[in-house]
């Protein structure tokens, strides 16, 4: 399990440094001009904020693999972290809109990943906790 929580470690960390494009790529500068200030300061924090637990959640997977797996603590934190990804993949399929990715290559592609990444996460997690 040990290299399953390295790659994991490292998607992650990866996909948090990947939240600080966000704005530029999807031009929020334009995007949110019609928001109120509280909301758009909102989605810029809780982006961050988003950005900064997924990257120590990878921080975790890369350094402390073995507490994960062997301890009772790691084996409740697994729990936790298989939960969590369960939702984000329940919201892959059921809250985010099949219009923004119908019909594009590109968005298709993305889609069809995320739901894998989150599926392999969540397993990992949940063997986890299990063995």
């Amino acid at each position: 399990m040990t290299i399953h929580l390295n790659i994991i470690g490292s998607f992650l960390i990866v996909l948090a440094l990947i939240h600080s494009i966000f704005p530029k790529y999807f031009n929020w500068r334009i995007e949110l001009k019609s928001l109120s200030l509280i909301n758009r300061q909102m989605m810029t924090v809780h982006t961050f904020f988003i950005a900064l637990i997924v990257f120590f959640m990878g921080l975790l997977c890369l350094t402390s693999s073995a507490e994960i797996i062997e301890t009772n603590l790691g084996k409740k934190l697994s729990l936790g972290l298989c939960i969590f990804w369960v939702i984000r993949l329940f919201i892959q399929f059921f809250v985010y809109s099949s219009k923004l990715w119908k019909g594009k290559t590109f968005e298709t592609i993305v889609h069809i990943i995320f739901l894998i990444l989150w599926t392999y996460i969540s397993m990992v997690f949940l063997l986890i906790y299990f063995e």
